[in-house]
């Protein structure tokens, strides 16, 4: 197992749509084995292949809801469905999302509050999830990936303006940008 670049907006990978996953293959193991160990050092609670560049449609996913409970997995060749949005603007404090794609910075975003997310396991067997709250969002934000959509991407025009002034600051939103967890200091 290693711990895997994360690749920043503007890389190619990032802004492109994921491939289907053909056969789960060693590789594939290695890669998702790879993935959580990325995911658990960065710490994030989702990364999706693209992230760590490449173009294929996997994600992981880790969260511990308020009860201490812990969810785990991956999924493999996602589709997703999502109740409708409700109206109105997102709340900073109960709707703010990071992304270890653009690093250290959070913004307020309207998610669905209940998704359905159907694709395979690691070993190819049917995986079913409909879940609610943040684990909605998670679903969202990582299926979002798979489809070259970060959710810098999602964001109003006022928020969007920050986040190019955050990226030309760093020197971000160009091919090739990335940051190592565990060495880079940087948090989602």
């Amino acid at each position: 197992m290693a711990v895997l670049p994360i690749r920043i907006m503007g890389d190619p990978v990032l802004h492109s749509v994921a491939a289907e996953v053909e056969d789960i293959t060693d590789d594939i193991r290695t890669l998702v084995s790879d993935m959580f160990e990325t995911m658990d050092a960065a710490p994030g609670v989702g990364l999706a292949a693209p992230q760590v560049g490449v173009g294929l449609r996997i994600y992981t996913y880790n969260y511990e809801d308020d009860e201490g409970a812990p969810w785990r997995g991956v999924i493999i060749n996602p589709k997703l469905w999502m109740r409708p949005l409700e109206p109105g603007a997102p709340d900073p404090d109960e709707e703010s999302e990071g992304c270890l794609s653009f690093p250290g910075e959070r913004f307020g975003l309207r998610r669905s509050d209940e998704v359905l997310v159907t694709g395979t396991d690691l070993d190819g067997e049917p995986v079913e999830i409909q879940v609610t709250g943040w684990r909605a969002r998670i679903m969202q934000h990582e299926f979002d990936h798979l489809d070259g959509i970060l959710y810098i991407d999602r964001l109003d025009d006022g928020d969007w303006k920050t986040v190019q002034k955050i990226a030309r600051k760093r020197g971000w939103g160009r091919p090739g940008s990335s940051w190592m967890p565990g060495v880079d200091a940087f948090e989602a």
